[in-house]
């Protein structure tokens, strides 16, 4: 039980030691008076005394985000005298947890679990929800607050998808916290917002003639395995992370089939290799001891990054405005424009709702009305 005399440098700095499940320091001024200091790095205030019947009690003042060392120390010293004049402490409230609280004892250790993309929702924590309601306490947080969050969020130029992403987080949360009976959760303030519209579904499809430009540019880049992951981006429509993810030991080119085993979802899918598709992947280099597909030569690992290479190649091919991820839309036009329904395309995408592969409708709609123009034109009417 350390013993220090705490202030607000002690409390700025201080960390929990590797392989401890919490620090406690006990400040020399006021007798009780504990800063607790977890591993992830929240700090909370408590007092420890003993009760009118000799039991030992905690109560807990509040964390180092919602108040400071100043704030805290006077109230250490109010209930400090509450104590020595015999009289009690109400702790009721304090059963119900903080939304900081909630976050870091039950939220992230849960997500953590399940969740691959667990630390963009610690980013959104950290830079937005957490600094505006993390001292609140779960029954604080209003309806109110969050709409008020959120338009702030829209004028502060966050997109809206953003702002929108902040309130589904909100209400997943409260969902979670009233699953699991914490106190406090039993309304859900975020639900009934209305979100911003988002309009960002700017899709791009290469022409046959674009695709063979790219294809020209591509061969004269100075990364030598741009021209593999570009024909697989294309010749698949897979993710670039799947991708620039993909192990050999996925790949079944006898039975023609990639499994990539944790898709956006958090599913495994698979994938039907096309002959373009073997014929690209017998000509890839392979490195020895090296289990990636199309590793960085130079580190025989996954790339972090090849936007260079693909900037390079797209400017030179004329399609500056040409994106990465505008190659996965480009395999479902082709798709669409040979005359495949959309449940083929839901399938080949891996997309898990039909709802997502519903913005290529129009393409089969185009698709329809040229075999419709095709049939007058056979009728020779005039």
């Amino acid at each position: 039980m350390p013993s220090i005399t705490l202030d607000s440098t002690v409390v700025k700095s201080a960390v929990c030691p590797e392989g401890k499940g919490r620090l406690d320091l006990y400040d020399t001024a006021i007798a009780g008076f504990i800063l607790e200091v977890r591993p992830s790095g929240v700090k909370t205030y408590y007092l420890r005394y003993r009760d009118a019947y000799g039991k030992q009690r905690q109560h807990k003042i509040g964390d180092t985000k919602s108040l400071t060392f100043e704030q805290a120390k006077s109230v250490a010293q109010s209930l400090r005298a509450k104590v020595v004049l015999g009289e009690a402490i109400t702790t009721e409230k304090r059963t119900i947890p903080t939304l900081a609280e909630f976050v870091d004892e039950h939220y992230l250790p849960f997500i953590k679990k399940y969740k691959r993309g667990w630390k963009t929702n610690v980013s959104m924590l950290k830079n937005h929800i957490l600094p505006v309601f993390g001292h609140l306490h779960l029954d604080e947080l209003t309806h109110a607050h969050i709409m008020k969050f959120h338009y702030a969020m829209n004028e502060k130029g966050y997109a809206a998808v953003t702002a929108n992403n902040a309130v589904v987080m909100l209400r997943y949360m409260y969902n979670l916290a009233h699953k699991w009976g914490v106190s406090g959760s039993e309304k859900n303030p975020a639900l009934g917002i209305s979100y911003f519209e988002v309009n960002n579904q700017c899709e791009r499809y290469l022409t046959p003639q674009e695709a063979q430009r790219l294809n020209q540019s591509i061969q004269a880049s100075e990364n030598p395995q741009l021209k593999y992951i570009v024909a697989l981006l294309l010749f698949t429509g897979c993710r670039k992370r799947e991708l620039l993810d993909a192990k050999w030991e996925n790949i079944d080119l006898e039975r023609r089939r990639w499994r990539i085993p944790t898709s956006k979802n958090g599913k495994p899918r698979h994938i039907p290799l096309s002959d373009a598709v073997l014929d690209v992947l017998n000509q890839v280099p392979r490195f020895n001891h090296c289990p990636f597909v199309i590793p960085n030569p130079n580190t025989l690992k996954p790339f972090n990054t090849i936007y260079y290479s693909w900037n390079t190649a797209r400017i030179r091919a004329g399609l500056s405005d040409v994106r990465m991820h505008d190659l996965r839309h480009s395999f479902a036009s082709f798709l669409i424009n040979s005359g495949r329904s959309l449940y083929e395309v839901q399938n080949l995408l891996g997309h898990s709702q039909v709802a997502t592969t519903q913005r290529y409708a129009h393409l089969s709609q185009e698709t329809l009305l040229d075999a419709t123009n095709a049939a007058f034109k056979a009728t020779g009417w005039s």
